[in-house]
């Protein structure tokens, strides 16, 4: 993937072993920073043409975040957005999407640009869709040797509970897992900025 759409002062862009404390010290030094960062490991070597983003939207307020960034992102690349809600049993993940949608259609009737872009649910909910984003895309890396998603956008953990200490945090499992380049986007409102 070409990053060249957004200015060095846009995003940051890191690259680290893949081993579980590469990935965490990556997740660290990023931790406050204010603008997207996308995290490349030796697996993530699909550096192709940007087709398709894997956009995970979860019960978490501040998903609503990612819109920006993956709006932003279809408008410069072309990009087929895959937005995936968790299979909640509630609808906070639905009203997320929704949300987001809601997004990409205010600025599609603003530009009047085109931004493809389709709903899928997860088999998982989400405390648990993170696996499936890394082996989703693993799974289609393998089958056509480039598969349909060319990144992952991600919203960071906001705060480390027990677990994440223990078993790192749920974005480094996809970081680790992951044939494509994820992006992350930090949660808290006064650390985020749009690249525009």
């Amino acid at each position: 993937m070409n990053f060249d759409i957004l200015h060095t002062e846009d995003i940051r862009v890191e690259h680290c072993d893949g081993t579980r404390r590469g990935v965490q010290q990556v997740l660290d030094a990023c931790r406050e920073e204010r603008r997207p960062y996308v995290v490349t490991t030796p697996l993530a070597s699909n550096l192709s043409p940007l087709t398709s983003i894997l956009v995970p939207v979860t019960m978490l307020e501040e998903e609503v975040y990612k819109a920006e960034i993956c709006t932003y992102l279809a408008r410069k690349t072309g990009a087929h957005l895959i937005l995936l809600r968790a299979n909640d049993y509630g609808s906070k993940a639905k009203r997320n999407t929704q949300r987001i949608i809601a997004h990409i259609q205010t600025i599609v009737e603003r530009t009047g640009e085109t931004i493809t872009y389709e709903e899928r649910v997860a088999k998982g909910d989400s405390f648990h869709i993170h696996r499936e984003l890394a082996e989703q895309a693993d799974i289609e890396y393998r089958v056509s040797g480039i598969g349909e998603i060319g990144l992952i956008l991600l919203t960071a953990s906001r705060e480390y509970g027990l677990d994440d200490w223990l078993f790192g945090p749920p974005e480094q499992y996809v970081i680790r897992h992951s044939p494509v380049p994820v992006m992350l986007v930090n949660p808290r409102a006064d650390l985020f900025s749009l690249c525009d």
